[in-house]
């Protein structure tokens, strides 16, 4: 029997996950989730188990509250790169979950990369 689409992304998203932990080396883990109408980020410290930064089309002071574009993914980009230069934060591995790195996700990391965040 087929597996459905949610098992199929979850799989993904766990074999992805588990291919970048082993070349982690103490990086903290940048964490993309983008849902049907919005699109959010997490810089999370897995040794620690705590979340540094976060950024998401539903601040209101992004101003793309409820979009989930490709212009929305740039601007949440540029904030999480902000705001990781505040916590202390230069260099991460990034974790696209179980979604193609492409439009959203893709601009989203171009984004952070210009920035100053390394990955």
């Amino acid at each position: 029997m087929a597996n459905s689409k949610r098992e199929l992304f979850l799989k993904r998203r766990l074999r992805v996950r588990n291919k970048l932990r082993k070349l982690a080396d103490g990086r903290a883990r940048l964490s993309v989730h983008r849902s049907s109408k919005n699109i959010s980020v997490q810089l999370i410290d897995d040794v620690k188990g705590v979340t540094l930064a976060a950024a998401s089309s539903l601040e209101k002071d992004l101003g793309v509250v409820g979009k989930n574009n490709v212009e929305a993914a740039k601007k949440v980009g540029a904030a999480i790169a902000e705001r990781a230069r505040k916590a202390g934060v230069a260099e991460c591995y990034f974790d696209r979950g179980g979604f193609l790195f492409h439009g959203k996700i893709k601009a989203l990391a171009d984004a952070a990369r210009e920035g100053g965040l390394k990955f």
